[in-house]
């Protein structure tokens, strides 16, 4: 699956330690921190208890940490491993499900 347009922080997200921390912490940002320019640190918003872990509310930022992932392996490779992406064969599958209508 393609990128249908680039993101604005995508190439900020994948240079993050672990790459795409940032965007996994939008879905359940409790305990995550994120660099900031502003201050040491910043917690990202937590969309499942923001909307009482209602996972279909969260639709948006799941599909923006797929595309992170799917980027960060299209560029290091199937082997490569982040604690903030699924594996890459569990991410194309879920990807591709996303895609047919599935959750």
């Amino acid at each position: 699956m393609q990128l249908k347009k680039k993101q604005p922080d995508l190439e900020k997200d994948l240079k993050t330690d672990p790459p795409c921390h940032p965007r996994a912490c939008a879905i359940q940002g409790k305990h995550c921190l994120i660099p900031s320019v502003q201050t040491s640190h910043v917690a990202r918003t937590d969309c499942l208890a923001a909307n009482q872990y209602k996972e279909e509310k969260c639709q948006k930022q799941v599909d923006d940490l797929y595309a992170c992932c799917n980027v960060f392996y299209q560029r290091n490779g199937d082997d490569a491993s982040t604690a903030s992406c699924p594996k890459a064969n569990l991410l194309r599958l879920k990807m591709k499900q996303r895609s047919e209508g599935q959750k």
